[in-house]
């Protein structure tokens, strides 16, 4: 298991903190600053952001057409809101055909809803030794589809099994421009099946 938190990861294309929202996510951060304003607990965070995120899920035009187009060579994040205070942060990826994420967990709570494609998420955990990852399930998310989770309990691989292009955007809770990411852990473990 790697405890490297930047290894393979894409280059954010950073705003600085506290910087004012891509046009056309002013609603939808409104939204998420009221939920963590109260504090709750990641999990209940997660599940009432998911909510908000159906709500004002936007079009992929919300990135720029160059933007759209992703890079050949690794999938693409654009920083699109970090909160003053670094409460959270909006992120758009961009994912060519074929590219993926090495198996990974996240450093907080995390939402993400697909703007264009289809995103397909291996999700395991760890066997009772931490020797090896099991396989505890998959999920094809498509456009339109919002899905939410909150450490443990959230490891996973994802990749673009579509032939075209697949955009999603994500609400992490921290500040992705101070910490370079939202990964805790990079996992090089063996995978079995359940």
């Amino acid at each position: 298991m790697s405890a490297n938190d930047t290894a393979g990861q894409p280059d954010l294309a950073l705003l600085g903190p506290g910087s004012s929202p891509t046009p056309g996510l002013d609603e939808l951060a409104r939204a998420v600053r009221a939920i963590v304003s109260e504090r709750p607990e990641w999990e209940q965070t997660a599940q009432l952001v998911a909510t908000e995120l159906r709500r004002h899920l936007p079009s992929p035009e919300i990135l720029t057409a160059e933007q759209r187009v992703g890079d050949p060579e690794t999938y693409k994040s654009h920083l699109l809101h970090v909160e003053p205070g670094g409460a959270f942060s909006i992120v758009a990826l961009v994912w060519r055909p074929g590219q993926i994420t090495p198996i990974h967990d996240h450093v907080t709570w995390c939402v993400f809803g697909v703007l264009q494609g289809v995103e397909y998420e291996e999700i395991f955990r760890l066997d009772e030794k931490g020797e090896c990852l099991v396989r505890a399930g998959d999920n094809s998310n498509v456009t339109g589809e919002v899905s939410g989770f909150a450490p443990p309990g959230d490891i996973h691989r994802v990749r673009n099994v579509g032939e075209g292009t697949a955009i999603s955007l994500h609400i992490y809770g921290t500040d992705v421009s101070r910490i370079g990411s939202s990964v805790r852990r990079y996992y090089d473990l063996p995978v079995v099946s359940a």
